[in-house]
């Protein structure tokens, strides 16, 4: 299955998709400060950029639809910052960023594109720079695997390769970077969300956080690790 055709849907047609990643994407940037140049890698909707610009941090931005990339520069005028291609050959220089963003995108790519990915993002970052990112935690793949009914390939809906509990997050990120921050958060649109939601997200966190129920997905992995 082509990861590309599946995350240019969800970025253009099916955008939707990242209607809940408010609160997610609110708690990223509350990590970055005015003034500092970041790349995320993976723009979704592009709200992310949006917040970010909003707080005066100079956002840049990588991903492999073409669309996306279009779409980004016409609505934020970032022009060059926002180029088409992939975590695993960044068309940018060295120690050009203070922070690198990646969320819900690693477990998009398999072995192979990881180990590329990382000292990638290590050698964009300059010395003392952040890599912050967050992955589904310890997300069971095959809950998710659906079956082309035209070509009966089996492929998770998603585009999911890799899960991650911490322990193989960690082991991970130490290969190129020394882990700051690594720790489980329940993501929840609180405010937006109508009532039956916000109740329905509290049993999920109250059951997740006591080990209780098959709720993995639901909650996330976040990390800061520096360079």
């Amino acid at each position: 299955m082509n990861q590309d055709v599946i995350w240019d849907h969800f970025q253009n047609e099916g955008v939707d998709a990242f209607s809940a990643a408010g609160p997610r994407l609110h708690f990223l940037v509350r990590h970055l400060s005015r003034g500092e140049r970041v790349l995320n890698i993976g723009v979704g909707s592009g709200e992310l950029e949006r917040i970010a610009t909003r707080k005066g941090v100079e956002i840049w931005s990588l991903d492999p639809s073409e669309r996306t990339i279009r779409k980004l520069q016409a609505s934020l005028g970032v022009g060059e910052r926002a180029k088409a291609g992939y975590s695993q050959a960044i068309p940018f220089p060295d120690g050009h960023f203070d922070a690198v963003i990646m969320s819900e995108v690693l477990e998009h790519l398999d072995e192979e594109v990881l180990e590329q990915t990382l000292p990638e993002v290590r050698r964009v970052l300059r010395p003392g720079g952040r890599f912050i990112g967050t992955v589904p935690a310890r997300e069971d793949l095959a809950l998710n695997e659906v079956v082309c009914p035209s070509c009966e390939h089996k492929f998770h809906r998603w585009g999911h390769r890799s899960s991650f509990d911490a322990a193989r997050l960690r082991r991970l990120l130490e290969t190129q970077f020394r882990v700051e921050r690594l720790d489980e958060r329940f993501f929840n649109d609180w405010e937006g969300a109508p009532w039956s939601r916000r109740l329905t997200g509290l049993l999920k966190k109250f059951l997740s956080a006591r080990g209780l129920g098959t709720y993995g997905i639901a909650r996330n992995l976040f990390f800061v690790a520096a360079r």
